[in-house]
């Protein structure tokens, strides 16, 4: 993903269109390989901290569209829609603000077979909506941040479905044939502006304002640590020497009782791993995955290595260096996620605010995440034991 096409950020009303539509299908795609296995009711899903009830999640993309778009809400204020919902309970089911996480599970839904004509009449009225707005920044924003939103949300909902254990269809899950091999690149630092503003198109409020960031000189990995590499880690009593881990990440280790990542399984001489259901061979070459910060910090002190702040990778995305490859796994940094200078939240309130100082940079993009959002500015964000998402790591020094 080093090269990325017709980013949704400057995407123009037909692009859009094509987009939403795609967005959607993927949305019921996942969601019925979560029919499938019988978890459209919440009853069957587990109340996990990283995971929503399935029939929850479809309700509430076409709602957050609807909310943007169709009821013309200037933020996520629930007092800030001009336009009565489609749905008359719907903003008591979808609306994240007043539903707590663990309500979810207790809320009385409309049947799957309801909620899917609810998102393709929201989508329909969307796109006729967008066939007669304009082409200014301003008009297509609430498009582009409902399109941004559930791209982010089907990465969510696949991981979901990893956890959970379920198979899916061929084409919801792409992957890489072909793992670079691993290699160091020199970068000579220097100034860099980071975030955005000025330049038009879609920004995130928490990439506001763009302000100049000196990057010293560093050494950083041009490809993702390997699972072989990892495998020499753990092989070496990684999970079971504490000075590579913080005393967040020993305590964050003892309640996971692990002696390797998340999904491995030894098999004889081999290790394999869960991928959607289905029992594998690990790959060497591939990069490890599912990976917590603290296991990606107690690698990089086992390496003798550190990782990356989240300038420092950002100016090697930037670079243009021909080795580096990015886009495979989203990228721990060593950054805490704060606001840059200046900052303001924008329409949708809690997408970043409420997770400041408690939350971890990562950089990049992952297989699931479709290209079309992938920049080098995306600041992705997460607790730091989360593993289920589709993360790794590369390495740095000085």
């Amino acid at each position: 993903m080093s090269s990325i096409h017709a980013s949704f950020r400057n995407a123009r009303p037909g692009q859009l269109a094509d987009a939403l539509r795609q967005a959607r299908a993927h949305t019921l795609g996942l969601f019925e390989c979560a029919q499938a296995a019988g978890l459209d009711a919440a009853i069957r899903v587990p109340q996990l901290r990283s995971l929503n009830p399935p029939l929850w999640e479809l309700g509430r993309a076409a709602w957050f569209a609807e909310w943007f778009v169709l009821r013309q809400a200037s933020s996520s204020h629930p007092a800030d829609a001009d336009v009565n919902a489609l749905l008359s309970k719907g903003d008591d089911w979808f609306d994240a603000n007043t539903v707590p996480h663990g309500a979810r599970w207790n809320l009385d839904l409309p049947s799957a077979g309801a909620l899917k004509t609810y998102c393709h009449e929201v989508l329909d009225r969307t796109l006729d909506q967008l066939s007669r707005a304009g082409d200014s920044d301003t008009e297509l924003y609430p498009y582009r941040l409902a399109l941004a939103q559930e791209d982010m949300q089907g990465e969510a909902m696949l991981a979901a479905l990893q956890t959970l254990g379920l198979a899916v269809p061929a084409g919801l899950a792409r992957d890489e044939p072909f793992w670079p091999q691993p290699s160091e690149i020199g970068f000579p630092g220097g100034t860099l502006h980071m975030g955005s503003g000025g330049e038009g198109g879609f920004v995130f409020d928490n990439e506001l304002q763009a302000f100049p960031c000196y990057v010293p000189s560093f050494r950083m990995d041009a490809a993702l640590v390997t699972n072989a590499q990892y495998a020499d880690f753990v092989a070496d009593g990684g999970y079971d020497k504490r000075q590579y881990w913080s005393a967040a990440g020993n305590a964050w280790l003892m309640r996971q009782e692990r002696s390797a990542p998340r999904y491995w399984q030894r098999d004889g001489g081999v290790w394999r791993t869960m991928r959607f259901g289905h029992l594998c061979t690990l790959s060497g070459p591939e990069p490890v995955r599912h990976i917590s910060l603290y296991e990606a910090q107690a690698y990089c002190l086992w390496a003798d290595r550190r990782l990356p702040t989240e300038a420092e990778w950002e100016y090697a995305a930037l670079s243009g260096h021909p080795a580096f490859s990015w886009g495979q796994l989203w990228e721990w940094t060593a950054t805490p996620f704060e606001p840059y200078p200046g900052f303001e939240a924008g329409p949708w309130r809690e997408y970043s605010e409420p997770h400041f100082a408690t939350h971890q940079v990562l950089r990049g993009a992952s297989f699931a995440t479709p290209s079309r959002l992938g920049s080098a500015k995306f600041r992705n964000f997460h607790v730091p034991g989360r593993d289920d998402i589709f993360s790794g790591l590369r390495t740095c020094a000085w």
